[in-house]
């Protein structure tokens, strides 16, 4: 099945942002009120093609994006020209994830949510559920200002791993890199998602 038949998750915009009037740019915080009023839009979820939302700017895609953690750092992978979003080729990221499909074994949205971003762990890096400590959602990362934010938004969650069992399961299109809090800046350009996430949550 090509990727842009895949069946996805989709909030229309205009309910998610409550007519632009929750619209935002860059990391918001579980802990700001605006999350809750955001995510309580997620249980109105569709279900679209893929191939259908990739230039439709009236809905977001709901995209996991796991931070993953070892002890004090941070996993960085790169993603490489095998990958399957070529206008991220060549950039940095530290967001594991993809998007997220209906879980039918699972009424509740927040546990899809969890499902969606636990699976894409495993496909990438190797994980399984046994392997994740202290799995949270911490906030959502939106960025309007290119082509391929104005159509998702991202869940961020982050997760405590044991490094020693992660490995990339997609050698030629993910390199895995370790790195401290305060060296993230050194690794070279980032995705944009990425780049806001480092900016609002990291460089404080």
């Amino acid at each position: 099945m090509s990727k842009f038949d895949e069946m996805i998750l989709v909030v229309n915009r205009e309910q998610l942002f409550n007519n632009e009037a929750y619209a935002f740019n860059g990391f918001l915080s579980q802990n700001d009120d605006l999350f809750n009023k955001i995510t309580a839009s997620f249980k109105d979820f569709e279900v679209k093609r893929r191939g259908d939302m990739e230039e439709d700017e009236s809905f977001k895609q709901l995209v996991s994006y796991t931070i993953v953690e070892s002890d004090d750092e941070i996993l960085v992978y790169k993603r490489l020209t095998g990958g399957g979003e070529s206008r991220l080729h060549g950039l940095n990221s530290i967001g594991v994830g993809g998007h997220m499909n209906d879980v039918e074994s699972e009424n509740d949205i927040k546990e899809k949510m969890f499902e969606n971003a636990a699976r894409e762990l495993e496909e990438e890096i190797a994980m399984s559920k046994s392997d994740l400590k202290d799995f949270e959602l911490i906030g959502l990362i939106n960025d309007d200002n290119n082509d391929v934010g104005r159509v998702h938004i991202g869940l961020v969650f982050k997760v405590e791993v044991d490094k020693e069992k992660v490995y990339s399961n997609e050698e030629d299109t993910l390199e895995l890199i370790w790195s401290k809090e305060d060296k993230l800046t050194d690794l070279g350009d980032y995705e944009s998602w990425s780049e806001l996430i480092i900016r609002d949550l990291y460089e404080r």
